[in-house]
């Protein structure tokens, strides 16, 4: 089995962002990035797959050449192999994103042979678009879902699941196939000693990335107004305990 998981380097969830002056990027300076947790979740779920089924995960990214951080800290989880499409400035639209990884896609299968499952985060933690995959996907003409919390092959075809209303809705799909993972698939695993020093000496393939700019562009980045949460004392030392109880049983904790 052949998987592909695509990600994207992103500021660290939770980190304080603030924005430069000039409204066109985040100020990086005390920044530290990561994939995104969806991203972590397809990493890991195409780690399992290829542990299950035999064959070879590989993982992709476009993004700038520190993006390599991110792709060697998957290999570190027991991915295969790296691929950088690398870009310099500001973040590629969503069109013009999709139509590089397509690309790119297209040009590695036509060496080594289709991708039984790409796998992409159901959306990304910084700009929240939910469209690069299922451009991808398009691009490509395979059946694509997103919002995924579980995938099972079955022969030539796969099963993959997603929570609903109701329950949980059920696709079944023939491979070659893309899937938008979601957070809770699964618990990604931390990288062993042994796998961070693997990670060091796998070869990142850099492949320049090509596509026209598409239709949307970023006009400016806006940061919301902090919003202060008011702190109430109760009192100090053993006279607050009454106000306490009094608290709890206006939460309904006591009865």
């Amino acid at each position: 089995m052949r998987v592909l998981v695509c990600v994207k380097r992103v500021p660290a969830p939770g980190a304080r962002i603030n924005i430069t002056p000039d409204g066109q990027a985040v100020d990086t300076a005390f920044l530290g990035f990561a994939m995104s947790p969806h991203e972590e979740c397809a990493v890991e779920a195409a780690v399992q797959l290829v542990e299950q089924h035999g064959g070879e995960a590989t993982v992709l990214t476009l993004g700038p050449a520190e993006a390599d951080e991110q792709l060697r800290y998957a290999a570190s989880l027991g991915v295969d192999k790296a691929v950088l499409l690398p870009i310099v400035g500001p973040d590629w639209d969503p069109q013009r994103t999709a139509r590089a990884i397509g690309d790119a896609i297209t040009a590695i299968e036509a060496v080594d042979g289709a991708f039984d499952v790409i796998l992409f985060g159901n959306e990304s933690a910084d700009s929240g678009g939910f469209q690069v995959g299922i451009r991808v996907a398009r691009a490509l003409a395979r059946p694509v879902v997103n919002g995924i919390k579980g995938i099972e092959i079955h022969g030539a075809s796969l099963r993959a699941g997603r929570e609903a209303d109701a329950g949980m809705e059920v696709y079944d799909l023939p491979m070659p196939v893309v899937l938008g993972v979601k957070e809770g698939i699964n618990l990604p695993r931390y990288p062993t000693l042994k796998g961070r020093l693997a990670s060091k000496k796998v070869a990142v393939a850099q492949v320049p990335p090509t596509g026209e700019q598409g239709g949307q562009r970023m006009v400016t980045l806006w940061q919301p107004a902090e919003q202060a949460s008011a702190t109430v004392i109760l009192g100090n030392g053993p006279e607050a305990a009454a106000a306490v109880v009094d608290l709890l049983e206006e939460l309904g904790v006591l009865k």
